[in-house]
C-alpha cells in the first residue's frame, strides 16, 4: 500500500494527460499540496525559536558547566513561549520517506526483469507478446493494476518518451550513448542545480545568521543542495524532472512565506532576525562564536578549567597529618673514608687527622748546635 496508492495516482494523472511529464508534474504538486502545511508550520515555530535566541544564550552562558540544569532551564523556555523545538525538523522527515517512495514507484514503472526473475518475464511475455522477443521482455511495470492505462502504456516498451526525453535513462546513460543526444539530459541535471541554488539564495536572504555557525559552514549550508543536484546524473531522468517541478513549487512557496512572514516591521518574521542580531553581538563581546568546533573547544577548556579548579581547592583543603620523612641512613661515596662518634656524641677523627694532630703535639728540637 506505500507505493501501490501513489503509483495508482500516478497512473491516473496520466490516463487524464496521456503525458508522462505532466502527470510526474501533476504528483510533484500534489506532494507539495500536502507537505505545505508542515511546511509553514515548522517555519513559523523556528522564528518563534529564533526570538528566543538572546535569552537562549544567556542560559547558555550562565549554565556553561551544567548540561543538566541548561537543559531544565531550556524546557522551561520553550514551554512559558509555547515553543516545539522540534516543530522545525518536520519537512526534513517528511521529505527523506517522499523521495524514497517516489524513487522506488518511478524504477518501478520501467521494470525490466534480470537473472533468476528473467525466465519467470519470458513466460509472462510468451503470454501476452511475441515469442521473438521474448529474450527481451522490456518493462513490466510494477506497482500498477494491469488493466490501468500507465501499465498498458510502459508494458514491453524499452523506452518512456516524452517529449523527446527518455524518462528511463540517467544522464550518464545518455552521454556515455553519445555525447550530443545526452547534453539534454545533462542541461536537465544543471537547471535542476541553478533552481536549487536560487531557492537556497531566497532561505538565505531572509534568515539570520546563527551566532554558532562559521561562514564556512553557512557556505556549505547554502550551496549543499547544489551538490545533491549534481549526484541527479545517476538517477532516472523521470526523478529528475520530478524534482525541477517540485523545485520551481518550491520556490513559490518560499516567496508566500517570505511575504507572510517577512511582510512588515513587526511580523515574525522581522522580529527573529533582530533576536538574531542581538544574540550574534552578544556571542561577539563574549568572544564566542566561531563555529561549532570553535564551541566544542571553548566547553572543553571550560570544563578542564572547572576540574583544575575543584583539584586545587581539594589540595589545598588537606593539611599534612605528620611532616615528610627523610631516611637516616646515609651511604658515604664509594672509597671514601665514613665518619662515625664516640661515646659522647662527638665525630671520630679518622687516622690522618691523628696522626696529624700528634706531629702538631710533638715539641720542637733546636737543630742548632753551639761550636765549642
Amino acid at each position: 500500500m506505500l507505493f501501490e496508492i501513489p503509483a495508482a495516482l500516478l497512473s491516473w494523472f496520466y490516463g487524464l494527460t496521456n503525458s508522462y511529464i505532466v502527470a510526474i508534474a501533476l504528483i510533484a504538486a500534489v506532494v507539495m499540496a500536502i507537505t505545505t502545511p508542515l511546511t509553514l508550520k515548522s517555519t513559523k515555530g523556528m522564528l518563534e525559536m529564533q526570538k528566543l535566541a538572546p535569552e537562549m544564550r544567556k542560559l547558555q552562558n550562565e549554565y556553561r558547566s551544567d548540561r543538566q540544569k541548561l537543559n531544565e532551564e531550556m524546557m522551561k523556555l520553550y514551554q512559558e513561549h509555547k515553543v516545539n523545538p522540534l516543530s522545525s525538523c518536520l519537512p526534513l522527515l517528511a521529505q527523506a520517506p517522499v523521495f524514497y517512495i517516489m524513487f522506488r514507484i518511478l524504477r518501478g514503472l520501467i521494470y525490466t526483469p534480470r537473472g533468476a526473475a528473467a525466465p519467470v518475464a519470458e513466460r509472462v511475455w510468451l503470454t501476452f507478446g511475441n515469442e521473438a522477443e521474448a529474450a527481451d521482455p522490456g518493462f513490466i511495470p510494477r506497482y500498477l493494476s494491469t488493466d490501468s492505462d500507465l501499465y498498458l502504456a510502459l508494458f514491453g516498451e524499452r523506452e518512456m518518451m516524452s517529449l523527446g526525453l527518455d524518462l528511463s535513462r540517467s544522464a550518464l546513460e545518455a552521454v556515455a550513448d553519445g555525447f550530443g543526444g545526452g547534453i539534454i539530459y545533462v542541461l536537465l541535471v544543471v537547471l535542476l542545480g541553478g533552481l536549487y541554488f536560487v531557492q537556497q539564495r531566497m532561505v538565505a536572504a531572509r534568515a539570520s545568521v546563527s551566532p554558532t555557525m562559521s561562514p564556512a559552514q553557512q557556505k556549505l549550508m547554502q550551496y549543499l543542495p547544489v551538490v545533491f543536484a549534481i549526484f541527479q546524473v545517476f538517477f532516472l531522468a523521470a526523478l529528475v524532472v520530478y524534482y525541477i517541478f517540485q523545485t520551481l513549487m518550491r520556490i513559490g512557496q518560499q516567496a508566500y512565506i517570505t511575504r507572510r512572514f517577512y511582510g512588515h516591521d513587526e511580523s515574525l518574521g522581522r522580529q527573529a532576525q533582530r533576536a538574531g542580531e542581538e544574540a550574534r553581538e552578544h556571542a561577539k563581546k563574549n568572544g564566542e562564536g566561531g563555529g561549532l568546533f570553535a564551541q566544542a573547544k571553548r566547553d572543553l577548556a571550560a570544563a578542564r578549567g572547572t576540574d583544575g579548579d575543584q583539584s586545587s581547592k581539594n589540595g589545598s583543603s588537606k593539611s599534612p597529618d605528620k611532616p615528610p620523612t627523610t631516611s637516616k641512613r646515609v651511604t658515604q661515596p664509594k672509597n671514601k673514608p665514613t665518619a662515625s662518634n664516640d661515646s659522647k656524641g662527638r665525630p671520630t677523627p679518622t687516622r690522618k687527622q691523628a696522626q696529624d694532630k700528634k706531629r702538631a703535639s710533638r715539641p720542637k728540637s733546636s737543630s742548632k748546635r753551639r761550636r765549642s
